[in-house]
């Protein structure tokens, strides 16, 4: 059960964002080499654009009646809990145990908030950290999409399966966020790239995906494999205590119940001091101001 649903508003923002993060990433495989040259800078609309569709997922779940206080200041939480756990690491050896937090919030609180969550949390840690770079808009698309796929897993909440299913998807998800954030340099590497692992402009799609899976199994699958195990170890051991302490807070908060406020008794009525003005019959006397003698 998904503790905060989002509605169709967000759901149409969500796969807006899921639908350009996409694109962000695999244009070069598909654009003329002349556009590849001209546009390999445009990194910082990237930014921009996000940082516009994550307000327009807010938006639309405020403008929903399901972003109330409540379900701010769990992302806030979640947000810096992230970002701390960033701080820890920055990505050191490969190893972001950043993500352990990202998808238990996204398992218990649900994929929208999961995937505001994972790229908020990377946006504190990279502001906490001084990693702020045209590598930023990317990581923020990948670590929300992790919170994402947490929020859609199947399976039943508090299951003796359920440690070992979130083990598995840190461990996948650690692979697959190095394998898509590759992408954001390699087109772009020309020279530097290793022989037969560079990005070719104009040649087939089938040739630059071989020549991107050499390149990442020679460079990056060192990085990405101590992440995956890291956060699916994490996730066996702590898991299933940051689960109990997420679905507690949320049964605290009673997300979506609605608020009601009752009607005054008569007895409060009565009791309730009548509306008097000062200076007006039955008002409490005035002390006497002593600056006017």
């Amino acid at each position: 059960m998904t503790v905060i649903p989002f509605g169709r508003p967000a759901a149409a923002a969500l796969t807006l964002v899921a639908g350009i993060g996409v694109i962000a990433f695999v244009w070069p495989f598909f654009a003329s080499p002349e556009f590849v040259r001209s546009h390999g800078n445009d990194t910082p609309w990237l930014f921009a654009g996000i940082l516009a569709l994550l307000t327009l997922v807010a938006l639309a779940e405020v403008t929903a009646g399901r972003l109330d206080a409540k379900t701010i200041a769990v992302l806030g939480v979640t947000a810096a809990a992230g970002g701390a756990m960033r701080v820890l690491s920055a990505g050191t050896a490969g190893l972001e145990p950043m993500f352990f937090v990202v998808i238990v919030a996204g398992r218990v609180l649900g994929p929208g908030v999961g995937f505001v969550s994972g790229a908020l949390a990377l946006l504190t840690g990279a502001l906490l950290t001084g990693g702020v770079g045209p590598w930023l808009p990317f990581q923020m698309i990948c670590a929300g999409g992790v919170g994402l796929g947490a929020g859609l897993l199947r399976g039943r909440p508090g299951a003796r399966s359920e440690r070992w299913v979130l083990s598995g998807y840190a461990l996948l998800t650690g692979l697959v966020y190095g394998l898509f954030m590759n992408l954001w340099f390699w087109p772009f590497l020309g020279a530097n790239a290793p022989t037969g692992m560079g990005f070719v402009p104009g040649a087939s799609v089938a040739d630059n995906l071989g020549h991107y899976g050499v390149f990442y199994l020679a460079t990056s699958l060192g990085w990405d494999l101590p992440r995956g195990v890291l956060n699916a170890v994490l996730v066996v051991v702590a898991g299933p205590a940051l689960l109990r302490v997420f679905r507690r807070a949320a049964r605290r908060a009673a997300f979506g119940s609605p608020v009601i406020f009752d009607a005054p008794s008569p007895s409060t009525m009565r009791s309730a001091p009548p509306d008097v003005r000062p200076g007006e019959p039955g008002s409490a006397p005035t002390r006497p101001d002593p600056t006017r003698r």
